[in-house]
């Protein structure tokens, strides 16, 4: 008796449907054909095992099971559950009317229960192309694939519960989850705020300048300084998640398995910090088999590098090519793959080994040449990608224990949100561009119209402060954020002002 049921592979952030054909007849080999890898063909012991302890046998006949499409490597233990389905329906100990209408995934226990999988939330979008009536998966994801709707998704704890569904001895328990109402009274819960943060006014303002205009920020300044705990709260005073972009972070968090079984959407901006002995792989993707890396993770949030001299430079050059073009593709011999990385790279690091050249008190004791010489562990090209450096001082004693309320988070928030808004409206018919960091060349010279005084004052600066080339395009995306805090339509010199002090690894003979 030949049997099709559904199951589906995880090809990049979306979904493809897997035909699973079982033929039971005459004879006693087991074949499984259709490129399976190794996890995939083991399933029959845990098949076996899981049939034998809920009080069914495996046939003891021929059973041929063909996975198509067969060009695709079907990998992982996900398909356990439709391979155990298919073959208990051809060697029919259950009835079979029901098993190609459901797109089931799982993985078995040796005793039958369901363990969870990878990639629910692109499956179930899938499932709901295809047209199917329902989706069964482990439990543990059943609120992660209910986000979807107008899909049936019922979670499961084991195979007795699926065979007896379809032998119409239980009733599955549907799971309905109210995406837009979960998803709008949890996008402005925040565990963190800047207004913990005493003193270093300074710095706050350009963290939003920085989110304001989604500008990549360095941040050079001596241990201590707070560095690190201004970076985590740069997701609070970004623009909270707009629906289509929670569900497109949630898909690339499924399908490397980050969802936890109470989460159902992210609605917080993904906040990424690896640390600098990271390999390339793990940064930007790959493997193998191919898996979204640290830049994907920090899609539509923030990648902080902390102490990023210290990474490999051959870690650091990868993301070169990220940071243009928001995306990663992954090319092997026989297909390629692409991940969306569209993040707000944010790093910070020591001016000197010892971390305290320049500071204000304690003394450096670097030799001649060593502060330069750290400094350039960082590529010119890679230093080309960020548009605002910016140095951190310690904090005054005075100011730790100043006990007054500082601005919250929320307040930024909003200026943010409006300057966003004029750049979203500027930005409508340009294809690809979302906020002023994105601007090429071309569209700076549209939108960054300089009069007379201001185009002296950037000339004088380039000049004196010994500015290089590269800084004067990300001069103008700068002033052109800090004239959209203002709601300004044209750059000012104040703007421009402000704009060149955020650019202090571009001065001549900075470090010594």
């Amino acid at each position: 008796m030949l049997i099709k049921t559904f199951a589906s592979a995880v090809h990049g952030i979306d979904a493809t449907t897997i035909t699973i054909e079982t033929e039971i007849s005459q004879g006693i080999k087991f074949y499984m054909v259709g490129l399976p890898d190794n996890a995939v063909k083991e399933s029959q012991q845990r098949i076996e095992s899981a049939m034998r302890l809920n009080n069914f046998k495996w046939p003891r006949k021929k059973v041929v099971i063909n996975m198509a499409p067969a060009d695709i490597r079907k990998e992982g233990s996900a398909y356990d559950l439709p391979l155990a389905i298919g073959i208990l329906a051809a060697n029919e100990q259950i009835k079979s009317d029901k098993v190609s209408r459901f797109l089931m995934v799982g993985e078995l226990s040796l005793d039958g229960n369901l363990q969870p999988i990878k990639g629910a939330l692109p499956i179930a979008i899938k499932a709901r192309q295809e047209g199917f009536e329902g989706f069964i998966l482990p439990k543990e994801n059943a609120r992660e694939a209910a986000v979807v709707d107008t899909l049936k998704v019922y979670g499961v704890e084991s195979l007795s519960e699926v065979i007896g569904f379809f032998n119409d001895e239980v009733e599955l328990e549907q799971i309905i989850v109210n995406t837009r109402e979960e998803f709008f009274t949890k996008v402005n819960e925040c565990d963190v705020d800047f207004s913990d943060v005493k003193g270093q006014e300074n710095v706050k303002r350009a963290l939003e300048i920085a989110a304001a205009g989604g500008h990549n920020i360095i941040m050079i300044g001596p241990p201590g300084a707070g560095k690190t705990m201004l970076a985590k709260r740069i997701p609070t005073i970004l623009p909270p998640f707009t629906l289509r972009e929670a569900l497109e972070t949630t898909k690339i968090h499924s399908v490397v398995g980050k969802i936890d079984r109470n989460t159902s959407l992210m609605t917080q901006r993904p906040f990424r910090s690896p640390h600098h002995t990271i390999s390339d792989v793990a940064l930007v993707g790959g493997g193998a088999f191919p898996q979204p890396g640290e830049i994907s993770l920090a899609h539509n949030g923030v990648l902080f590098l902390d102490e990023l001299p210290e990474f490999k430079r051959q870690v650091l050059e990868v993301m070169r090519q990220p940071l243009e073009d928001r995306t990663i593709t992954i090319s092997r011999a026989k297909f390629s793959v692409e991940y969306p990385a569209s993040f707000m790279l944010v790093t910070s690091m020591n001016p000197c080994p010892c971390g305290f050249y320049n500071h204000p008190t304690k003394e450096c004791v670097c030799g001649p040449g060593v502060v330069a010489k750290y400094l350039n562990k960082i590529s010119g090209p890679l230093l080309d990608r960020i548009d605002i450096h910016l140095e951190v001082v310690p904090v005054p004693f005075k100011k730790l224990s100043d006990q007054a309320a500082t601005e919250s988070s929320t307040a930024i928030r909003e200026r943010v949100i409006k300057a966003r808004e004029i750049q979203s409206h500027r930005f409508e018919k340009s294809v690809g561009v979302f906020c002023n960091a994105q601007m090429s060349s071309k569209m700076i010279r549209q939108y960054v119209e300089l009069d007379e005084s201001s185009s002296s004052l950037l000339k004088n600066a380039m000049e004196k402060l010994g500015l290089s080339a590269r800084a004067y395009d990300r001069i103008l995306k700068v002033s052109r954020t800090i004239a959209d805090l203002e709601g300004n339509e044209r750059v000012e010199s104040h703007h421009l002002s402000e704009a060149i002090q955020y650019r202090s690894l571009d001065r001549e003979n900075w470090g010594g």
